[in-house]
């Protein structure tokens, strides 16, 4: 019987996030919680509500790209970063959204650089 049969799909693309937040700070083989759990809020802190969300496959979904980019020990994080019933508590954390893997930014801000470097053209030109 699949376990995640019931859950919804996770509307987060954690496929494309930026990993080396976490992948660049959180290195064993003496893992602790100021290198893992710090960076992990960060990261996941934009989106905390869908991954604190237990009716969808966000949580599952996380974990299994977080340890294909990091090939973290099994319930690292879970071990390390145990904060209570209600999930990650990110009321003290401010995090921009996450990057795309590639490191692009969201597309409004190419559209407002582009139409800024039009209209420093169209002045120049006159």
């Amino acid at each position: 019987m699949c376990p995640f049969c019931e859950h919804a799909a996770c509307t987060v693309d954690f496929e494309h996030m930026n990993y080396t937040v976490i992948t660049s700070q959180c290195k064993g083989p003496n893992y602790s919680a100021d290198r893992c759990c710090v960076p992990l809020k960060q990261l996941l802190c934009p989106v905390h509500e869908q991954f604190n969300d237990r009716t969808t496959t966000c949580p599952e979904t996380f974990f299994s790209y977080v340890n294909l980019y990091g090939r973290y020990p099994p319930g690292l994080f879970a071990s390390l970063c145990r904060e209570g019933e209600e999930g990650l508590d990110c009321s003290t954390i401010l995090a921009d959204p996450p990057e795309q893997h590639n490191g692009a930014r969201p597309a409004s801000r190419l559209i407002m650089l582009f139409s800024g470097l039009a209209l420093l053209a169209i002045f120049n030109m006159s």
